[in-house]
């Protein structure tokens, strides 16, 4: 790639990070903004997906407001029994993350269970700890939600700090159109045209009817947005940190609100403590380097009020998938692992 086209496509990659264009034809809005033609765009897009920088392009939802309950959580295994522990855990379907990281408790993972769980969180947790052998667990749910928001700055412009929006909720009823168009969504685009158009055609729905459903699940909350998500490591940030945080419970909002200012957190969320974890406040930290992600950590400490902060570095990714909502597979592990 020559400059420019490096430029514009780290314009391109910034663009469809922060707000996918929902109309028929995105990707020539995305090109007109830019000035360049829409095959110039699509080029650029179809190769980025291609070299496995584009991980997914699609609605991203909010996992509670589907009625899902989820939890991150950390297993300790000893390292002999990590191999066979990993293939358990990545067995169920709920399972959107899981990560070695430095630390005592080295299997990190988000689990989420359906609405019609006949096992329930607690119980699917217990399950998973015999199976795997665990030494030990943690459960730690999200008591209080700051920001979720990954959007790489592969321009270099972003600001350090940037404004985090309250998302106000507001209830819905969801139709089986509301669902149907929930399942067909969740799913990655091409790089084509018009890539709503198989989406439409198989719900026998119009583009109108299609845009205003998702518009409606966003204003609602129950979409967070539609975009799509780079994979860190091949668009070239690294060093990722879950960096965990001991806050004073009591100030913990006002410090976790401070926390997802910084641009380069896309996650921020407030957990429990517990007598073997002190560590309350949860931050994801992003980095092309881990020179950069630990300065950007040491910026943060300067300004949080904390007894203590640990940055946890993933030394292996074992899963990153987007959940399958309302999908036959949860009941069918449940089955599994019940009978």
């Amino acid at each position: 790639m020559n400059g420019k086209t490096i430029y514009m496509k780290d314009e391109i990659l910034s663009r469809i990070q922060k707000k996918f264009p929902l109309v028929a034809r995105p990707f020539k809005v995305i090109a007109d903004e830019l000035n360049m033609s829409e095959d110039e765009v699509l080029d650029i897009l179809q190769e980025q997906k291609k070299s496995n920088i584009i991980r997914q392009t699609s609605a991203i939802f909010d996992t509670k407001r589907l009625g899902y309950i989820s939890s991150l959580v950390a297993f300790k295994i000893s390292p002999e029994k990590i191999s066979d522990a990993v293939k358990i855990i990545n067995s169920h379907p709920g399972i959107s993350h899981n990560y070695e990281r430095n630390h005592d408790f080295n299997i990190w993972f988000t689990l989420a269970v359906a609405p019609d769980s006949k096992l329930g969180l607690e119980k699917t947790l217990e399950v998973l700890a015999s199976a795997t052998k665990a030494d030990d667990y943690i459960m730690l749910p999200t008591l209080k939600l700051f920001k979720i928001n990954v959007k790489l700055n592969t321009t270099g412009k972003d600001e350090k700090k940037e404004e985090v929006k309250k998302v106000k909720h507001r209830e819905i009823e969801l139709t089986p159109l509301h669902h149907a168009v929930i399942r067909r969504a969740q799913y990655d685009i091409d790089m084509v045209s018009e890539p709503f158009k198989k989406m439409v055609d198989e719900l026998g729905i119009d583009y109108d009817t299609f845009f205003g459903i998702l518009s409606e699940l966003q204003e609602a909350g129950v979409m967070r947005r539609f975009a799509s998500i780079l994979n860190h490591r091949k668009a070239g940030f690294s060093a990722n940190a879950m960096v965990v945080w001991d806050v004073d419970e009591e100030n913990g909002e006002a410090i976790g609100e401070k926390a997802a200012a910084f641009s380069a957190v896309s996650h921020c969320y407030l957990r429990p403590k517990y007598a073997n974890w002190p560590y309350n406040l949860f931050t994801m930290v992003h980095g092309k380097s881990t020179d950069e992600t630990n300065a950007i950590i040491e910026e943060m400490a300067s300004e949080i009020e904390s007894k203590s902060h640990m940055p946890l570095y993933s030394s292996r990714e074992f899963k990153k998938v987007r959940i399958e909502y309302f999908t036959p597979e949860f009941e069918a592990w449940e089955k599994q692992y019940t009978n």
